[in-house]
C-alpha cells in the first residue's frame, strides 16, 4: 500500500513539475527561467520519489508523522508566516520565520540560526532583485523606522 502511494505521489509531482515548467516556458524573456527551474526540480524530485518506491523491496506501513507536536508547531508557524508576509513584507516575515521556527523545534544555537537567516535573505535578494531583476514588493518595516524601505 505505502509503495503504491509513494509511486502515485512521485508521479503527481512529476506531472505538476512538467506542467509548471511548460507554462513557464511561455513567459517572455528571463522571467520564465526561475519558475521553469523550479518546475524541473519538482519533476526531478518527484521522479526520485517514484523511483525509490519502485526499487523498494518491502511494502510495510509507516508512521504518517513521526513527531505530531513538531508537525503542528510547524504548521501553525507557517500559517502565521503566510499571514505576516502582506503586512511586514517578504524579507521581514522570512527573517522572523527563520529565527522563530528553529527555536520552536528545539534548535538552541542562535548564532547559527542568525547566520543562516541572514545568508538566506541575502541570497533571495540577490536572486530576485539582482539576477532576475524582479524585486519583491517593498517592505513595511523599514519606512516605519525611517530607513527608506
Amino acid at each position: 500500500m505505502e509503495k503504491r502511494q509513494d509511486i502515485a505521489l512521485g508521479l503527481i509531482f512529476v506531472l505538476v513539475g512538467l506542467a509548471a515548467a511548460w507554462m513557464a516556458s511561455r513567459y517572455s524573456g528571463a522571467s520564465g527561467t526561475y519558475p521553469m527551474t523550479l518546475g524541473l526540480i519538482l519533476t526531478f524530485l518527484g521522479g526520485t520519489v517514484a523511483a525509490r518506491a519502485v526499487r523498494a523491496g518491502q511494502d510495510k506501513a509507516r508512521q504518517l508523522v513521526a513527531a505530531p507536536s513538531k508537525f503542528i508547531t510547524t504548521a501553525v508557524i507557517a500559517a502565521v508566516y503566510v499571514a505576516a508576509v502582506i503586512p511586514f513584507g517578504f524579507y521581514t516575515a522570512s527573517l522572523m520565520l527563520m529565527l522563530v521556527l528553529p527555536v520552536a523545534l528545539g534548535f538552541r544555537q542562535w548564532i547559527y540560526a542568525v547566520i543562516v537567516a541572514v545568508i538566506f535573505i541575502a541570497v533571495v535578494y540577490l536572486v530576485f532583485s539582482v539576477l532576475l531583476e524582479k524585486p519583491l514588493p517593498r517592505e513595511a518595516i523599514p519606512p516605519l523606522l525611517g530607513l527608506g524601505g
